[in-house]
C-alpha cells in the first residue's frame, strides 16, 4: 500500500503542479505561478513556506512506511486503506478538473497588483475554494493508505496551510479587487464546503 500511496502522490504532484503549469503556459504564455520574489518574513512568504513544508512532509508518509515506520494501530484498517485509495484517486482527478475550471484565472499564489476574473461557475458555484477542498481530500486519502505519524502531520499541516492561504492571503485580495462582486459571492457560497464559511457582505474576514 505504501508503494501505491507514493505513486499516487507523485502523480498528483506532477499533474497538479507540473502539467497544469505547462498547460497554462501553452494556452496563455503564463505559467500561473506567483510569489517567486516574496519578501522574506512577509505573511504570504510564511504561508508559502508552510504549504511547501506540508507537501514535503506529506510525501515522507509513504516513504517512511516503506522504510519501516509502523502505522498507528487504530487507523490501520483494511477498509480505511481501501477507501483512502479510492478517495486519493478521485481527488487527483477532481484537482485537475477544479484547476481547469478556472481557465486563464488559475494561479498559484497572489500578485496583489494583478487583476484576474472572478470565477464563480462550475465547482466554484458550490464552494469558493474547490481546488483546496479536493486537495485536502486527496491528502486525507493518501494518509488513510499509510496512517503513520508523518502522514498525519502532513495532513494537518496541509489543512492549516490552506486555511491560512485562503483567509489571510486570498480573501483580502479578492475583497480588494472585486469588492461588491466578491462580497455577494462570498455571502452565498461556502468557503470549503457548501453553505459553511459564508461571509457577511459587510465583514471583511
Amino acid at each position: 500500500m505504501a508503494i501505491a500511496a507514493l505513486i499516487i502522490y507523485l502523480l498528483w504532484a506532477a499533474l497538479a503542479f507540473g502539467l497544469r503549469s505547462w498547460t497554462q503556459w501553452r494556452r496563455t504564455g503564463d505559467t500561473g505561478f506567483r510569489g517567486g520574489g516574496l519578501p522574506r518574513g512577509s505573511t504570504q512568504w510564511w504561508v508559502r513556506a508552510l504549504s511547501i513544508a506540508a507537501l514535503v512532509i506529506g510525501a515522507t508518509g509513504p516513504i517512511a512506511a516503506l522504510a519501516g515506520l509502523d502505522p498507528i494501530a487504530a487507523l490501520d484498517q483494511a477498509w480505511l486503506r481501501t477507501g483512502g485509495t479510492a478517495l486519493a484517486l478521485l481527488g487527483v482527478a477532481a484537482t485537475l478538473a477544479a484547476q481547469a475550471s478556472m481557465g486563464a484565472s488559475w494561479r498559484i499564489g497572489v500578485d496583489e497588483a494583478e487583476r484576474t476574473a472572478l470565477v464563480t461557475g462550475g465547482p466554484f458555484a458550490l464552494v469558493r475554494n474547490p481546488i483546496f477542498t479536493v486537495m485536502i481530500a486527496t491528502a486525507a486519502g493518501l494518509t488513510a493508505m499509510v496512517p503513520n505519524p508523518l502522514a498525519l502531520t502532513g495532513l494537518a499541516l496541509t489543512a492549516v496551510a490552506f486555511q491560512l492561504q485562503v483567509r489571510i492571503v486570498e480573501e483580502p485580495y479578492l475583497w480588494a479587487v472585486h469588492a461588491d462582486a466578491y462580497a455577494a459571492y462570498a455571502a452565498r457560497v461556502g468557503r470549503f464546503l457548501p453553505a459553511i464559511g459564508r461571509l457577511h457582505p459587510g465583514a471583511r474576514q
